[in-house]
């Protein structure tokens, strides 16, 4: 079995349709600003599935899964934030699909991010 097949890739759905994920960190103004609801609104108009969270340094992370070609979208999105935030930063780290979610949550403190 070639690597390809092994990722879970099919020769015929073009790569930007196979499922993917991205654990993606904002910095800037992005606390108290409303950017996990703009998020989860950017996730879910996007068909992506996770969730997001505030970080206790000031930043808001997010693990997103869905197809590569709408996860790119969203990043767009993503790095301009809500008309009060302001983003400097958006750091994106690729990564396989693991399907453990079922919808876009917004995760808060202690929350279980497994169950989608």
């Amino acid at each position: 079995m070639t690597a390809w097949k092994r990722a879970g890739f099919s020769m015929t759905e073009p790569a930007a349709e196979q499922p993917a994920g991205a654990h993606i960190v904002v910095s800037g103004r992005v606390q108290g600003v409303g950017y996990r609801a703009f998020a989860h609104r950017v996730a879910t108009g996007h068909g992506l599935v996770g969730g997001v969270r505030n970080l206790n340094d000031g930043r808001v992370e997010l693990d997103v899964e869905g197809p590569k070609a709408a996860i790119e979208a969203a990043l767009l999105e993503l790095k301009v934030g809500p008309p009060a935030g302001r983003v400097t930063k958006i750091e994106t780290e690729w990564k396989a699909a693991t399907g453990r979610f079922s919808a876009f949550s917004i995760w808060y403190e202690g929350a279980d991010r497994d169950d989608g």
